[in-house]
């Protein structure tokens, strides 16, 4: 009571309900009451039944917990799903029955897929070699697979080494670091005939990744060797500074590996990042990655799924030579809604409907059979999805079928492409492997996002949704179509998790959908000390309204079951708390009133901008940070940018701050800070390929199904969510060439373009015909602004500060334009709107 009565005094129009954690946790409180039983329930209704007085609107999460959509109720079978497998080597000596392994489970749950099997012209050499090391003991447990506590650590430039007693053909490299080590993947590769004289073989490239990859092994493809000593050498110097897509680049850059797995059997690049296993970006494998004599033939795949019997004995012998004989099959990832409390559970499945109604049911749905129908109707509004914590999915129960209805084939012997193995091929087993990625981040949007836009709009409610990205492969806008809220976040002071992509890509997914409300979880902060107050984050509150965002949720309101102490209870740490007991909290109605009308301001109309960005082919896909524009666009986002981009990006040094206390990253890490107003002048969204198919033209102007329009689609060639630059689908070309023909603007960044599944000739003349396009702008743009093009400044600054932020609107009534000084002091200059 006391909690909903402080909101409506201070103009909070609303709030999300959502428990987190458990009431089992240390709290000096009594009674505790746990989530699920009926005297939680009373409190639920309690809370509706006080909104409702106040006439506060609710929203309620998907699950306990913020993380993401589980429960108790869902058992292994409803559950995400991972692909895994085992292999064997078989000949014609082999005595039968064979015995294949079955691979890992989850609480003992496993279904099997497919067994494979192809002839094989080279066995896998598992002989050991003498290990050494420039520091300390050596690391010999860095060769066992079971390895789970001692970590070979380093600070300064080192090295370990590998000596055999014969020539070892190193063709692939497999590091686990068992937690986020950036430097573990960037490691220089030596070989040696004698040990004293070494060849550099490679530098081992870490891929793009997300914030939840500590765990995950990656296995680098290397060019094949043969050498008696290999070296590893581990040197600072070189290693990109952090971002969202290089997630454990923002941390201290010291060496941590568990693991360091050579082998002689060649395996596609990064394989784990193509198969969905994780949110990750790899290059494709390369020719002297993978040897042709390793490539296997579709048609020397044998199917012996049929022989395999449940003890997992095969009936079949080989008839001549080597056979290799991989056992596929999934079961739970094991992923669980960890933030909740007594409603803990599995993670249900993503691209199975009836496992999404299962837990809507369960939870969600639950709200309509514990309490006044009527009351909640009266009260609750939205259906939230909290930003995606729970991992990469890339497999359901009947993923086969689905593959073959989306795509036209049947995956059949490309299974072994998802393991590793190149079929019929290096750059096919690429495009099945990409075919297969487009599979799961379009079933993640009909079965998660699609069941439950059903579900909202059956009980009239809207969708609120955060970022997908980078977590579960996916279209890292797409999913936006089915929000009313598109929803990102930024954080007040805390540089390592601060989400300015999850942000643009709320902005961009919002503007292209024509969604009306883009939203922001507002100054989340780690480590709180407790300082802070509404003066000190105006201006980053300023900033984020004039990136995109309309409507902020302000991070977090603590319920405080005491009214006799103060500031009540802490959320784990993770602030900032804006609850009634915060010292301020009863001064807050003047910032409240603030933000209220800069939102109702910025809710008028649409928003202008003036270049439509395509943010590329690939999967997983995301909106692209100004950062990625610096090499295309020099001339828009001007000289000092670029420069100060390449000194950060250069690292020397490897610097470290700390921010907030205790929290000590690399200095270089992308800030949003220092890309206010990116353009001079000008504003762009991003655009996804299904978007875009639809697009028309109007006077000259792109109009998308949601109401956006602009008088530029660029198209960038290279950046790092591009692992394979200019990669493009035949359809989008021919689209390409329908708007221009019907009289839009394209601006192409130069490169070697590739047109998706053609023969070479075919796609040197669809490229020829884009290119050489009357309405084809092709090169780098250097120019200062768009006039040649006819696209003036929307707003000009006599000096073009970097710190003016700004957004611009327009609508039946007029112009709308939102200028922020974000300097941090008075300066006088003068503004020309176009």
């Amino acid at each position: 009571k006391a909690d909903l009565k402080a909101m409506k005094e201070v103009g909070i129009g609303g709030a999300y309900l959502m428990p987190n954690y458990d009431s089992s946790s240390k709290i000096d409180f009594q009674p505790q009451v746990r989530q699920l039983t009926p005297e939680w329930w009373e409190m639920v209704r309690l809370a509706f039944q006080e909104a409702k007085k106040y006439n506060i609107r609710l929203g309620f999460h998907v699950s306990d917990g913020f993380a993401l959509a589980g429960g108790p109720w869902i058992n292994p079978s409803q559950s995400m799903k991972k692909l895994v497998w085992t292999e064997i080597y078989a000949n014609t000596k082999q005595e039968q029955p064979l015995m294949l392994p079955q691979p890992s489970s989850f609480k003992n749950y496993y279904e099997d897929i497919k067994v494979l099997a192809f002839p094989v012209n080279e066995l896998p050499d598992t002989s050991l070699p003498k290990v050494y090391s420039n520091i300390g003991e050596p690391p010999f447990f860095l060769l066992d697979t079971s390895n789970r506590k001692q970590t070979f650590r380093a600070e300064q430039t080192a090295w370990v080494e590998y000596r055999y007693n014969h020539p070892y053909s190193l063709r692939s490299l497999k590091v686990r670091t068992g937690g986020a080590n950036y430097p573990s993947h960037r490691l220089w590769v030596l070989a040696s005939s004698d040990g004293l004289k070494f060849d550099t073989i490679c530098r081992l490239e870490a891929p793009r990744h997300g914030w939840q990859d500590a765990d995950e092994e990656v296995i680098h493809s290397i060019p094949s060797t043969t050498a008696r000593v290999f070296r590893f050498v581990f040197d600072k110097q070189g290693m990109e500074p952090g971002s969202e897509e290089l997630d454990a680049a923002k941390w201290k850059p010291n060496l941590k590996i568990v693991g360091l797995y050579p082998s002689n059997i060649p395996r596609l690049n990064q394989f784990e990042s193509k198969n969905g296993s994780v949110w990750r970006l790899s290059k494709p494998t390369s020719s002297s990655q993978y040897p042709d004599d390793f490539v296997v033939r579709a048609k020397d795949v044998k199917d012996l799924t049929s022989y395999l019997n449940k003890n997992g004995t095969l009936n079949w012998k080989p008839v001549s030579g080597t056979w290799k004989i991989v056992r596929i099959g999934y079961t739970s990832n094991g992923h669980t809604n960890y933030t909740g409390g007594a409603a803990l559970g599995l993670e249900c499945d993503k691209l199975d409907p009836q496992a999404v109604k299962w837990q809507f049911e369960n939870w969600f749905g639950q709200l309509y059979q514990k309490i006044d129908p009527a009351l909640v109707k009266d009260v609750l509004s939205v259906m939230h999805i909290d930003s995606w914590e729970c991992g990469s999915q890339n497999w359901t129960a009947n993923f086969l079928q689905h593959f073959k209805t989306m795509r036209g084939y049947e995956l059949g012997p490309y299974l072994l492409a998802l393991t590793g193995t190149a079929v019929e091929g290096r750059d096919k087993s690429e495009q099945v492997l990409y075919d297969f990625r487009k599979t799961v981040a379009e079933l993640v949007d009909t079965a998660f996002f699609g069941t439950l836009r059903k579900k909202a709009d059956e009980l009239g409610l809207q969708i609120s949704a955060e970022s997908i990205a980078p977590t579960m492969l996916s279209d890292g806008l797409l999913h936006y179509k089915k929000a009313d809220i598109p929803m990102g976040e930024f954080w007040w002071k805390s540089p390592t998790h601060d989400k300015p992509n999850d942000l643009l890509d709320a902005i961009s997914g919002g503007h292209i959908y024509g969604k009306k409300i883009i939203q922001a979880e507002a100054f989340t902060t780690l480590r709180m000390d407790w300082s802070e107050h509404p003066a000190m984050m105006k201006t980053l509150g300023d900033r984020n309204l004039a990136a995109g965002i309309n409507r902020l949720a302000i991070h977090v309101f603590m319920h405080n079951p005491w009214m006799d102490r103060k500031p009540g209870i802490a959320f784990n740490g993770v602030g900032m708390y804006f609850q009634r007991d915060q010292t301020w909290f009863t001064q807050s109605k003047a910032w409240m009133q603030y933000l209220s009308r800069c939102q109702a301001m910025l809710q008028y109309g649409r928003p202008v901008a003036d270049l439509a960005i395509y943010t590329g082919d690939e999967y997983p896909n995301r909106s692209l940070l100004p950062n990625k524009l610096i090499h295309f666009l020099p001339g828009l986002i001007g000289e000092a940018r670029v420069e100060t981009e390449k000194k950060r990006l250069l690292n020397e040094n490897q610097p470290l701050r700390t921010e907030p206390e205790g929290v000590s990253h690399t200095a270089n890490t992308l800030k949003a800070g220092d890309w206010i107003n990116p353009l001079n002048g000008y504003q762009y969204d991003c655009l996804n390929y299904e978007v875009l198919l639809k697009a028309v033209v109007h006077k000259g102007k792109i109009v998308l199904q949601g109401g956006a329009s602009y008088p530029l689609l660029v198209l960038p060639f290279k950046h790092g969510l591009l692992p394979d630059p200019g990669n493009i689908s035949r359809e989008l070309v021919l689209k390409f060439i329908e708007l221009m023909n019907a009289g839009a603007k394209i601006l192409m960044e130069p490169g070697t373009w590739k047109v998706r599944s053609t023969s070479m000739l075919e796609s040197q003349k669809l490229m020829a015909k884009l290119q050489h396009h009357k309405n084809c702008s092709y090169g780098i743009w250097n120019e200062r602004d768009l006039n040649r093009l006819g696209i003036p400044r929307q707003l000009d600054f006599d000096k073009l500060p970097a710190d003016l932020a700004w957004a611009h609107r327009t609508g039946s009534e007029g112009e709308l334009y939102f200028i922020s000084n974000q300097s941090g002091k008075e300066f006088t200059t003068t503004l020309q709107i176009r």
